[in-house]
């Protein structure tokens, strides 16, 4: 022993410097405006996320996929075959209108976030207002999330304030947010999956430094750890692969990641053996609660195809529900062959389809909704929801995350690393699949959306430097921070008309449209 508290041992056996000893320190007794800060971002997120969620009044791109199911969820618990003219009808009769024919119909994505999207239906009817609530409700708390924890990763409320409000401010996010397409909900539940993981690493650290204290346990494996808050994690990573099956691949990553983590937090600790002590005592846990209850999970929002008759391929169901349920499945795993089928074979071409080297660049975004009506003042009007990201945050991400790539290799600094892994991958799965053709497009990339974010506001932390720094060093990180903030916000600004379906000038329409692959 050597009288130095476990604690205060984690934090010396640390790399140094650690990022957070460059970012500017949390105010002792801040909890308060730790929330409020967080709370009025949120708060402006959800204004701009609301503000006409209603318009414009039509099934915009995708939704003629996901509204129509959501509403088949809350009528028949399965997702349905509709009418001919469909969209129409659902427009024109929004309230009581049975849109549906015989038939289960055949989808190509898990039922959560489309069950998610049935609360605004529920809740408001089958309006356009309806169907985009749920979207417009996860977005804005996608913010609230991604500022808390941003402010704990830094122990800055600044910071975390910086990263809701730049994730307010992406024009991708807020279309996403304004639109009844799966991918914002994706986002949220990977999103929420990190943040519980964050907070699970803080507090089983503490729990492991005590139990070191109260019991000077450093031989053998060291105590064992019990981290609740995987438990939630693997909850919402169950969710997100429910909703669409980019989920699994962060189930993988972030399950690795949480076993590496205790691993270093026994090694910090000076426990004997780490390696072996993380494996015996809390790699089993961990897999239970990240894999397994991820399944448990993911298998659970089929509940509405399992125990109801008509679904695509279910056939009979047992009166008993247990019956019910083991009888399923084997229909359940040929659904599943056949969606995988349709999801390695897409290869139709599309002339929004963009390639996942393309994403960061901006190149091809995707046209939801475009008309030319009157009422601009004009001879010729343009109205466009187009959904592409605020190019002052995609661009400048790019460097960004090349410098948390060389902070990692040089300190090892453990936000770098997650946040470096939290974007690749989102990312980099998605390269098979752009070399094997198959079609996609730049809203995949919106769960890599909250790490792109993170990686701008731990640069700006490096560049405003650590509270010990000279003034005139802090004036100016202040100084270049704040001119990127307004740029940011100048920019979104700037694009927010095409955004949100503003009736435009053609001209102040085309303005907007900054290269040809835009448009």
């Amino acid at each position: 022993m050597t009288g130095i508290e476990p604690e205060t041992r984690i934090e010396q056996r640390r790399r140094p410097p650690s990022l957070r000893q460059w970012l500017m320190p949390e105010v002792p007794g801040n909890r308060l405006l730790g929330w409020l800060g967080p709370l009025a971002v949120t708060l402006l997120a959800g204004v701009l996320r609301f503000w006409n969620l209603g318009k414009p009044r039509a099934v915009i791109f995708d939704e003629t996929y996901y509204a129509k199911d959501a509403y088949a969820l809350l009528k028949f618990g399965y997702e349905h075959n509709t009418v001919k003219d469909a969209d129409k009808l659902l427009l024109q009769h929004p309230q009581n209108l049975n849109i549906f024919s015989d038939g289960g119909s055949f989808i190509a994505h898990p039922p959560a976030g489309k069950w998610i999207i049935a609360i605004g239906e529920w809740l408001f009817g089958m309006t356009p207002f309806g169907w985009r609530f749920s979207a417009a409700l996860i977005g804005t708390l996608s913010v609230l999330i991604l500022a808390r924890v941003a402010r704990r990763m830094t122990r800055s409320t600044l910071l975390g304030m910086a990263a809701g409000l730049l994730l307010a401010l992406d024009g991708m996010h807020l279309v996403t947010s304004r639109t009844a397409i799966l991918d914002v909900f994706v986002m949220f539940w990977i999103l929420a999956a990190f943040a519980c993981i964050v907070i699970d690493r803080d507090v089983s650290r503490a729990r492991l430094a005590r139990k070191i204290a109260e019991r000077g346990d450093h031989d053998g494996f060291g105590p064992f750890v019990m981290h609740w808050w995987l438990i939630p994690a693997g909850l919402c990573l169950g969710t997100a692969t429910a909703t669409k099956w980019t989920g699994l691949y962060y189930i993988a990553a972030f399950g690795a990641l949480t076993l590496i983590w205790s691993i270093g937090a026994r090694r910090a600790a000076g426990v004997q053996r780490p390696y072996a002590g993380a494996l015996a005592l809390e790699a089993l846990p961990a897999f239970l609660s990240v894999a397994v209850l991820s399944v448990i999970t993911y298998v659970a929002w089929w509940s509405g195809w399992i125990f109801n008759a008509g679904g695509w391929g279910r056939g009979r169901v047992a009166s008993n529900p247990v019956t019910a349920f083991f009888q399923a499945m084997p229909r359940l795993w040929d659904y599943h062959k056949q969606m995988w089928h349709f999801h390695t074979t897409l290869t139709v071409k599309h002339d929004y389809q963009s390639w996942p080297w393309n994403w960061l660049v901006l190149k091809r975004p995707v046209a939801f909704y475009y008309t030319q009506p009157s009422g601009c003042g004009a001879s010729t009007c343009s109205r466009e929801v187009l959904d592409i990201g605020t190019p002052a945050i995609w661009w400048v991400s790019i460097v960004t995350m090349l410098v948390l790539a060389a902070w990692w290799l040089v300190h090892r600094d453990w936000r770098a690393g997650v946040t470096l892994l939290g974007f690749l991958t989102g990312w980099v799965p998605w390269f098979y699949y752009g070399l094997n053709h198959r079609t996609m497009f730049l809203f995949y990339a919106t769960p890599m959306l909250p790490f792109m974010v993170l990686s701008i506001v731990l640069v700006i932390g490096l560049i405003i430097g650590p509270a010990t720094a000279l003034p005139a060093r802090r004036v100016f990180g202040a100084a270049i921070t704040g001119a990127y903030v307004l740029t940011v916000l100048a920019n979104f600004y700037y694009l927010y008309p095409v955004l949100a379906g503003q009736v435009l000038t053609y001209d102040s329409w085309h303005a907007r449209m900054w290269f040809g692959s835009w448009i």
